[in-house]
């Protein structure tokens, strides 16, 4: 049995750097500062850099400093890889497999540690981890509301629209708590950008949670992720 704290967000993208980490780290703020304690982990990374002898994940020293530093980083992310690649294909570029199991069972050292835990995962639902399966399958067995993160671009309908459907297809379902609209780039000439948020809104069966403003500190509106996170 998967052992994991009852309560938490699972965050996707619609595609690989799309601010995901951004986006958690505002999310894990939120929860901070409305008085929880926040776990957070990522099951494994790629494109990792040395510090001195360390590999260390930026995108988990991200989550950890905006958690307030809870546990130890290595319980954030427990496999970390070099090559920017899909995290087992970086781990087999160094000679080395990725632990299927410790993806799932690295979470426990979390249960019992915090009130709500926020994942990342890689890339978007259907970015492989290993030869066989995917971040969808991650989604899946954690159980967690997914959070899709989407960059304000042209094509982001579409992007969006294809990555809910994956959600609902995905075995039996992945419960998707709504969508973030980022932007995350400033895109002179685009047009689509004032209208993808109505066009978006109208056309998904979930919430369309909220924008964020390049490099915004905050969220466009208030969001009560812990509500998000129970379903509501």
């Amino acid at each position: 049995m998967l052992k994991k704290p009852p309560t938490g967000l699972f965050v996707t993208g619609t595609d690989t750097e799309v601010g995901k980490t951004y986006v958690g780290a505002l999310i894990v703020k939120s929860l901070v500062d409305a008085g929880y304690r926040v776990g957070v982990y990522k099951p494994s990374s790629s494109d990792c850099v040395h510090d001195g002898q360390e590999l260390v994940s930026e995108d988990a020293i991200a989550l950890w400093e905006a958690a307030g530093r809870p546990l130890k980083l290595n319980d954030v992310c427990p496999q970390r890889f070099r090559a920017p690649l899909a995290p087992h294909l970086s781990a087999r570029a160094e000679g080395r497999q990725m632990d299927v199991d410790l993806l799932r069972n690295g979470i426990s050292c979390w249960e019992g540690h915090c009130d709500i835990i926020v994942v990342e995962g890689s890339g978007g639902l259907m970015s492989p981890i290993s030869d066989e399966e995917y971040v969808a399958d991650l989604a899946y067995d954690f159980g967690y509301p997914v959070v899709v993160v989407a960059p304000n671009v042209l094509g982001v309908i579409n992007q969006t629209l294809q990555t809910l459907i994956t959600a609902s297809c995905f075995r039996d379902g992945i419960p998707v708590g709504g969508v973030v609209l980022n932007n995350s780039q400033v895109f002179e000439g685009d047009r689509s950008i004032p209208t993808n948020p109505h066009e978006i809104e109208s056309r998904i069966q979930v919430p369309l949670l909220a924008q964020i403003d390049y490099e915004a500190s905050q969220f466009s509106k208030p969001v009560d992720w812990h509500q998000v996170a129970n379903g509501h």
